[in-house]
Formats: C-alpha cells, sequence, structure tokens
C-alpha cells in the first residue's frame, strides 16, 4: 500500500508502508548499536548495509522459494517485483545470517558476538514491520472481532493478530533479548535467545491468524502453516545455543 503517490516531472513518487517500516527499523537498530562500545560507527554503517542486502534478498527469495514457486517459476520477472509485496522472514533471517558470515570473515570480528548484538535489535524491525501488515490491512484472524483495532478487510471486521504479533515479536521479545544480552557471558546466548523466542511466538501466533491464501493450511483446517515449518528449525537451533552450547569466554560489550 503506498503512502501517497506523485508526479514530477514525468516521475511517479510512490512511498510504500512496507519501505517505510523497513528504514525506521534500520534507523533503530543503527541508533541502537551506536551506544554499544563493540562496535565503531563505521563498522555500524557497514555492517547494515551488509545486513540491508541479506534481508532484501534473502527475505525475497525466501518468499519465491518457500510460499510461491510454482507462480514465480512461470513469472520470473515477477521476483525482482518487490514493490507489490512479499517478503518472507524466514528468508531474510538466513540472508542476515550470511551477510553476518562475510561481515564476520571480512572484517576479522566474532561472529558469535555480532550475531549477539546484531538479533538483540532485530525485534524492532520486526515489530515495524507487523504494523505495516497492520495498515495494509494483511494477515488477520477470525471474522466477527470488532473489539480495539479491529480490521477491516473487504467489508469484514476481523481481530488484528499483526498487533499481537507486534507485542510479542517487538515489546516482549526486545525486552528479553536486552536482558541477557547485558546478563550473559556466553557468546551465542542472545542469538539463540532471539531464535528460540521468535520461533515460539511465531509458532504460536500462525494460530490465530490466517494463511497465505496461496498456500493455506497444510493439515486439514486450521492445522500447520508454512510459517510453523519454517519456524520449528528456528526453535531447535535456539534450544541448542540457550542449552547446550558452550564456550568459555567471557564477553565484552
Amino acid at each position: 500500500m503506498h503512502i501517497f503517490s506523485v508526479d514530477i516531472l514525468g516521475l511517479t513518487i510512490a512511498p510504500t508502508w512496507y519501505g517505510l517500516m523497513y528504514s525506521l527499523g534500520f534507523v533503530g537498530g543503527y541508533l541502537v548499536l551506536s551506544r554499544r562500545a563493540f562496535f565503531s560507527r563505521s563498522e555500524i554503517e557497514t555492517l547494515l548495509l551488509y545486513i540491508f542486502f541479506g534481508v532484501i534478498l534473502g527475505g525475497r527469495m525466501g518468499y519465491v522459494l518457500f510460499y510461491d514457486p510454482g507462480y514465480f517459476l512461470a513469472n520470473p520477472a515477477e521476483i525482482l517485483a518487490t514493490w507489490r509485496g512479499g517478503m518472507s522472514f524466514h528468508g531474510g533471517a538466513i540472508g542476515v545470517i550470511l551477510a553476518m558470515i562475510a561481515y564476520s570473515w571480512r572484517h576479522g570480528k566474532d561472529f558469535y558476538r555480532i550475531a549477539d548484538h546484531v538479533t538483540s535489535v532485530l525485534p524492532i524491525g520486526l515489530g515495524l514491520g507487523r504494523i505495516g501488515n497492520y495498515i495494509n490491512n494483511e494477515l488477520p484472524w477470525y471474522a466477527g472481532y470488532s473489539g480495539p483495532f479491529a480490521m477491516v478487510v473487504d467489508g469484514v471486521s476481523r481481530f488484528p493478530s499483526p498487533l499481537l504479533e507486534a507485542v510479542l515479536e517487538w515489546a516482549v521479545l526486545y525486552v528479553l533479548l536486552s536482558i541477557v544480552l547485558r546478563y550473559s557471558t556466553r557468546p551465542g546466548q542472545t542469538a539463540g535467545t532471539f531464535l528460540l523466542g521468535y520461533g515460539v511466538f511465531r509458532f504460536a501466533v500462525e494460530f490465530v491468524r490466517v494463511p497465505d491464501a496461496q498456500i493455506g493450511y497444510l493439515l486439514g483446517t486450521g492445522w500447520l502453516t508454512m510459517g510453523q515449518i519454517l519456524s520449528l528449525p528456528m526453535i531447535l537451533a535456539g534450544a541448542y545455543f540457550v542449552f547446550c552450547f558452550r564456550r568459555n569466554e567471557t564477553l565484552s560489550r
């Protein structure tokens, strides 16, 4: 959904809510990371550039491969049409991981420490992305809800599932990760907490929002979505890093 559209000298300027939310997410992450001693300002700027491309490329390719491969196989030119929507968080997460690996290798910084700091600010972008879903009237739940912040989709009032996700993935997860980052002395602990926390929240919320129309439910009615399947590896990996992974090294903040 466009915020506004204006033609200037034959050029159409039409920023989208998604674009705004992505921008605010990166700005918020930059402001938080810039207050930490682990990165210099130039290092943060370079790291965020890596992550930007990881999010965009990974998110788009994740959507193409996980959610609608048949359509994009038949219409390959549409793969680049990101302005029409279609981004996968799980694909974006893979892109961010690859970006952090590349940055760590190129600049000689510890991958686990980078991952701890980056994942601790990811909830900012996640929450803003869910606000974007809400503004665009995407991914609501059951019809007939008429309480606060109800979403009206095709004339039907529905429960605002994106706002529930925003509370869990932004407020709750951000506070939890901030606590773990501050008090944990194990590299990888904060990143593991993010994987586990997001995976659990996403798996649970999938029960109270409509699945993607082109896929639907994978097992019967109201059970098992693609989002839940993709969240399971995150839960398992997060549990490993939180409860099993050990590296005897004191973190410097």
